[in-house]
């Protein structure tokens, strides 16, 4: 299997953490040195895409939900029944409401002078910190979001959270999420995304902390 992707992209990690945690073989390929491969293959030109000898799968959640189906490992990223659904709607969670709020900062970063938008950026940042306010509120003092078991949901959770914190700070005042992001970022697999991002940092457009 083939996986393309970018080291700095978050759902590049999203794929990339169930491969590593589960011990799946594959070949990271960078768009960096196999953009014209990966645009052959891509139906929307977006990354991840998964290539596993010609069937071509695209969008991270479902890249994870094929891997669980065709290529099982130790872990089970989607339960069966209502834990599943769980599950999935942490994961809609991450992606919607975390990851892409926090992206209407970095959007606006990439602007234009004449094109900014101040008042656009203050109200995403309202509902981002509407949105940790939430979490806050449906996390456990342990374990990962949807249980004692690191899911799908979890995995949506690493970049959200990862890069939303650098945009809007989670706070001291929401100690459970601020925990779990902690914790996320133990996990070995989540780790190793991070370090392999490192020397990619100077792209992000808002400038990135040393804290991480």
């Amino acid at each position: 299997m083939i996986l393309y992707g970018h080291p700095f992209s978050s759902y590049t990690w999203k794929a990339l953490i169930p491969l590593w945690a589960d011990g799946t073989p594959f070949e990271f390929r960078s768009v960096e040195q196999f953009g014209a491969e990966f645009a052959a293959l891509a139906p929307f030109g977006q990354f991840p895409l998964l290539d596993d000898g010609g069937t071509v799968v695209a969008e991270s959640s479902i890249i994870i939900e094929y891997l669980q189906r065709h290529h099982p490992g130790p872990n089970i990223w989607i339960p069966e029944g209502d834990a599943g659904l769980r599950v999935r709607f942490l994961d809609r969670v991450f992606d919607g409401r975390i990851m892409d709020t926090a992206q209407v900062a970095v959007a606006n970063a990439l602007r234009p002078a004449e094109h900014k938008d101040p008042h656009g950026v203050e109200q995403g940042m309202k509902r981002l910190r509407r949105h940790y306010d939430w979490l806050e509120g449906e996390l456990g003092e342990d374990g990962w979001a949807a249980g004692d078991h690191f899911t799908l949901a979890d995995c949506a959770a690493v970049p959200a959270l990862f890069y939303a914190d650098w945009i809007e700070r989670i706070g001291p005042e929401r100690p459970r999420l601020n925990a779990y992001r902690a914790r996320l970022l133990a996990h070995p697999a989540v780790s190793k995304a991070v370090e392999q991002a490192r020397p990619f940092r100077h792209y992000f457009p808002l400038g990135a902390p040393e804290r991480d």
